[in-house]
Order: structure tokens, then sequence, then C-alpha cells
């Protein structure tokens, strides 16, 4: 009985980093975090601005009571506050990455993917063309030999 040699944990890990598709989650990753501090960009330097000139900047401070008396800020509220506002910050944070990403990647590259679907396709159809004629040209050429044979064999 021959034992199979396991590939030891070394060569293992080897090929778990040789992957395509962990590379691409890494770059996806640094990538997306780079891309979080120009979204929060946005929403500190335009959006909060925009949402203060109506009320605050920081929607964090929005809030509604649940029983009738909250009183103080911080760590010395009393009462049951619902923060809603945060809420709405996080959602407004989301609604903007997601119109970023749409817009400044996944729009483009649909649009690029197709342009180069369609040059792809009307390379295929011109190929396929030049193969056609090609193909004409040739059974052109037979019946011509054919005919030629035909009529060099009556006069004989």
């Amino acid at each position: 009985m021959s034992e199979k040699k396991q590939p030891g944990v070394w060569e293992g890990f080897k090929a778990f980093l040789m992957r395509g598709n962990v590379i691409d989650l890494a770059v996806a990753v640094v990538i997306g975090a780079a891309f979080t501090n120009i979204v929060n960009s946005v929403v500190k330097g335009i959006i909060n601005p925009l949402v203060g000139a109506i009320g605050t900047q920081n929607l964090d401070s929005y809030s509604s009571c649940l029983k009738p008396r909250c009183t103080g800020t911080g760590d010395t509220a009393t009462g049951i506050r619902i923060m809603w506002g945060s809420v709405l910050g996080a959602t407004l944070s989301f609604v903007i990455t997601a119109a970023v990403v749409y817009f400044l990647m996944v729009l483009p590259m649909s649009k690029f993917l197709a342009r180069q679907a369609a040059r792809q396709k009307a390379k295929e159809g011109t190929q396929e063309v030049i193969e056609v004629s090609e193909l004409e040209v040739l059974k052109e050429i037979r019946d011509a030999l054919v005919a030629q044979r035909g009529s060099g064999n009556s006069h004989n």
C-alpha cells in the first residue's frame, strides 16, 4: 500500500494566496477603504453643510423623545431618546456611496464593456463575411474548373 503524500501547510498556504480571487478580493478591500474616505469627505464637506442650511450640520443631534421627559444631553441625558438623526446620516451616506459607485464606476464600466462587445461582434461579423466570400470564390473556381474540364472533354 502506497501512501499518498499530503501537501504541507506551507504549500497549501501558497496555493491559497496564488488563487486569483484572493488577490482580487484584497484589491477590492484596499480600494473600498480608500473610497470610503472620499465618500466621508463628500458627506462632511458638501452634504452636511447643505443639511446644516436647514437645521444643523451634525445629524446625530436630531432625536425625538419617546417619553415626554427627556432632559440633558450626552451622558447626562434622561428619558428614552430615538436617535433618528444618526439613522438619517447613515442612510444618506449609504445612498451617496451607492450613487457614486454606480455613476462613477458601474455605469461607465458597463458602457465600456458594451462597446467592447459591439466591437467584438462587428469584428466577428466581418470575419464571417470574409470567410463566406472566400468560400464563394472557391466554389466559383471549382465550378469554372469543372466547366473547363467538361468543355475540354467534349472537344476531344
